[in-house]
């Protein structure tokens, strides 16, 4: 049975987006407030990412096994069993190691729940209702964002001045164990049946072996293939470093060369002002790429997603102590980091086009996760060298080749519909 879009394409793309915020942003901040040092954090986090750069391995299996549907149900349930078993792990006396072994399986279910949903929005929503709710799902992907980064970065803090740091994210991550039950059960009722996501039973392991070559040749064969996997890589270069050292910059002391917030002010500037920005960028990007297209606004995208970086250079440089500068200077970075974004996740919805769209879709989002993974394992390092404020000029830097690809992509056959 279909059901209206506005129904489980909200509620669908919320729960896809909070594990990811909680393992790969929302853990920097964990790491940070139980002392671990700035390029340990950079390193170990970055290396979470690694699920979601594998995953197009097991893509096929859950194209080619069982529904969309079905994975996504197993996978919320089995998330809200793993963000339980983190809220274990931190008050342990092996916290570091369990922790990183419980957000590790948080990642992994994460992984395939993303393989899964969005098989069930491309298989749910013909081409045209595609285009008009990419906005709608990158904006409540946003809100979890905002929740993870805000009330629970918040809550966070506010347990903290009453009881251990470590208690106190062990209640937050609780909490997110109980949301995913909660999703589980408000999906069961509401996911969409579509007639094309059909349960094909287990196939045996040559035919899942040639299912998986055949899936991955096709998508080797799409039209500028090579240019369109530099693209993935490297339009997010500069993002990738900054978004592992912005909490730490704001968390960090003053003769650090950090700003010295608390907690739970990082939870208001970065977690509230900051993704409540991105989501209206996320939401202002859709609209015009669903008015004017993609062609007419990739590269516009690009330099008003990467310009904003500046701020992180001011901010550096001067160490205002005023909350709402501090507020305001993230939040305009992140505006434009939600615009420039959308144009990246349309370029992948048009790349993923075909027959194997499921698995197409989870291969351009591993080659994603992959383009975050490897420069933000090194960001740490890059900011313990030169320090916060030469840190953020490296990252203007590093936003160069994220023009050039973008000048590409505009004018690729991907963008202009003129492949053979």
């Amino acid at each position: 049975m279909n059901r209206a879009p506005w129904t489980w394409v909200p509620s669908l793309y919320l729960a896809q987006g909070v594990p990811y915020v909680l393992v790969v942003t929302v853990s920097t901040i964990v790491l940070k407030r139980l002392g671990v040092e700035n390029a340990e954090i950079a390193f170990w986090t970055s290396w979470l990412y690694l699920p979601w750069v594998i995953k197009p391995l097991w893509s096929p299996f859950v194209e080619l096994v069982g529904t969309r549907r079905q994975w996504v149900l197993a996978t919320q349930a089995g998330l809200g069993v793993a963000l339980g078993l983190v809220a274990v792990a931190l008050p342990t006396p092996l916290w570091l190691q369990l922790t990183l072994a419980m957000l590790w399986v948080t990642a992994f279910a994460s992984a395939t729940h993303d393989i899964a949903a969005d098989g069930v929005y491309l298989l749910g929503l013909d081409t045209k209702q595609q285009a008009a709710f990419v906005g709608v799902r990158s904006t409540f992907y946003r809100i979890a964002m905002v929740l993870c980064e805000g009330p629970l970065v918040m809550l966070a803090g506010f347990l903290e001045t009453r009881v251990a740091p470590s208690l106190a994210w062990a209640a937050v991550f609780a909490v997110a164990a109980l949301g995913f039950a909660v999703a589980f059960v408000l999906h069961r009722a509401l996911l969409p049946a579509s007639p094309e996501d059909v349960g094909r039973g287990a196939p045996t392991l040559r035919g899942l072996l040639d299912g998986t070559r055949t899936i991955v040749a096709d998508f080797a064969q799409k039209p500028a293939f090579v240019g369109a996997v530099a693209f993935l890589l490297l339009y997010r270069l500069a993002e990738a470093q900054l978004v592992k050292m912005i909490a730490p910059f704001l968390l960090d002391p003053r003769d650090a060369g950090g700003l010295a917030l608390t907690t739970a002010e990082v939870g208001l500037v970065k977690g509230t002002f900051g993704v409540v920005a991105l989501l209206v960028g996320g939401v202002l990007g859709g609209v015009v790429i669903a008015r004017h297209g993609l062609r007419r606004w990739l590269l516009p995208m690009a330099f008003i997603m990467h310009v904003p970086d500046l701020v992180f250079v001011a901010l550096a440089w001067a160490q205002p102590e005023s909350r709402w500068i501090i507020g305001a200077a993230v939040a305009a970075e992140q505006l434009g980091y939600g615009f420039g974004f959308t144009a990246y996740t349309m370029f992948l919805v048009q790349l993923a086009s075909g027959p194997h769209r499921t698995s197409h879709y989870a291969i351009g989002t591993g080659v994603m996760a992959l383009g975050m993974m490897v420069p933000g394992m090194v960001a740490g390092q890059i900011q313990e060298a030169l320090g916060y404020l030469g840190f953020f000029v490296w990252v203007l830097v590093a936003t160069l080749p994220g023009f050039v690809v973008a000048a590409w992509a505009a004018r690729s056959p991907i963008v202009t519909g003129s492949a053979p």
